[in-house]
């Protein structure tokens, strides 16, 4: 839906900058960031330079794994300014996505034959969504001050999207790396509107992690390897979502039935005793995605699961690591019929890939058959 000015936000002549109130402008977009969906709005400067240390050390050490756009940019990540030269304020989001209509996620994980995926990809493609409402609030911004420089991200750029929410009070960053608000949990997506407006800057949010390392302890593959260091060679989002080749062998039985993406330190981080489910209709699971079976999904050909992730994020790993995903978690189920069944019917698979995992997965069905019942 297009949003029309309404007569009382439409000025008859554009106002100078020297005219504007920023102070008041700033209260304006956060209301309409509001009521455009967002849960939050916050806005900072362009100061990342701690951040930037903590960077490159972190690429120094490798920890991005085959990640290689997070070096390709150079200093662009990290100086907004070079990124959109003229940046000098950036409008930060968020938006809640828990999707509590969808199958509960623990029930899922302890259910070996079904399918476990990332809660955040159940529905649609949350870059479309966000990028569209981050639009709307910046024609919002120009219907009532006139053209302005401004540009719009979400995960889409080189962009430290949660230094920026933490510098503008939307939370801070957990010790599992991921951003975290003391009244709404950590189940949201981030965006940003880079802007050359001289908003008010609004306080850094404060951590409050305290000596809680929950999710350091529960998390499958130990990749959080320090308190807010996360080591993603050996994290599940990463194996199953950004890495393009084999996944590690000696980590494939920690995935579980994991088949894209993991939620485990957020699921048992005490902070997310007060998110708030999304109330966006485009995250509503898909296709019965939240509750599927690994051999039903391991069934689909490229045609289907091109039909069925459509309009998701799930899409971007394609159909070979999809079939990958699933050989592994399959291969970590107990011993079934119906199981081997599956995997035996991809064993000519044209991909090389899918037949390695395949060979893994009937391997650890034959191991798991010959273990004394009990």
């Amino acid at each position: 839906m297009k949003l029309s000015p309404k007569s009382s936000d439409v000025r008859p002549e554009t106002p100078s900058r020297t005219e504007i109130d920023f102070q008041a402008l700033a209260h304006t977009i956060k209301q309409w960031g509001m009521a455009l969906g967002f849960a939050k709005v916050g806005i900072t400067d362009t100061d990342l330079s701690a951040d930037e240390t903590w960077l490159l050390d972190w690429l120094d050490q490798g920890c991005h794994g085959e990640m290689d756009y997070m070096q390709r940019h150079g200093a662009k990540r990290s100086r907004p300014q070079q990124l959109v030269p003229g940046t000098t304020r950036i409008i930060s989001v968020r938006m809640d996505y828990w999707p509590a209509q969808a199958e509960a996620a623990e029930q899922l994980l302890d259910d070996p034959l079904r399918a476990y995926l990332s809660r955040y990809a159940l529905g649609r493609d949350y870059h479309k969504v966000l990028r569209r409402r981050l639009q709307k609030l910046a024609t919002r911004i120009q219907q009532r001050i006139g053209p302005f420089g401004y540009r719009a991200f979400t995960d889409s750029a080189p962009v430290l999207e949660k230094a920026i929410a933490r510098n503008a009070g939307l939370g801070w960053i957990g010790k599992h790396t991921n951003l975290i608000d003391d009244k709404g949990g950590s189940w949201f997506f981030l965006g940003e509107l880079f802007t050359d407006l001289p908003l008010p800057i609004d306080a850094p949010a404060s951590a409050h992690c305290g000596n809680c390392q929950a999710c350091i302890d529960i998390c499958p593959t130990q990749a959080i390897v320090a308190p807010y260091r996360l080591d993603a060679r050996r994290c599940i989002s990463y194996l199953t979502i950004e890495l393009h080749g084999s996944i590690p062998e000696e980590l494939r039985p920690l995935l579980g039935n994991r088949i894209y993406g993991c939620d485990d330190c957020q699921l048992v981080c005490p902070w997310n005793r007060f998110a708030r489910p999304g109330v966006e209709n485009d995250f509503t699971p898909r296709q019965g995605l939240d509750s599927a079976t690994l051999v039903k999904l391991f069934a689909w050909d490229e045609s289907a699961f091109l039909a069925n992730t459509e309009g998701t994020a799930i899409r971007r790993i394609g159909y070979q690591r999809w079939l990958r995903n699933i050989a592994v978690a399959l291969g970590n189920a107990p011993h079934h019929d119906s199981v081997r069944a599956a995997l035996e019917a991809r064993c000519d698979d044209p991909s090389a890939l899918v037949r390695e995992h395949v060979t893994w997965g009937l391997r650890e069905q034959a191991r798991r058959k010959a273990l004394p019942a009990g």
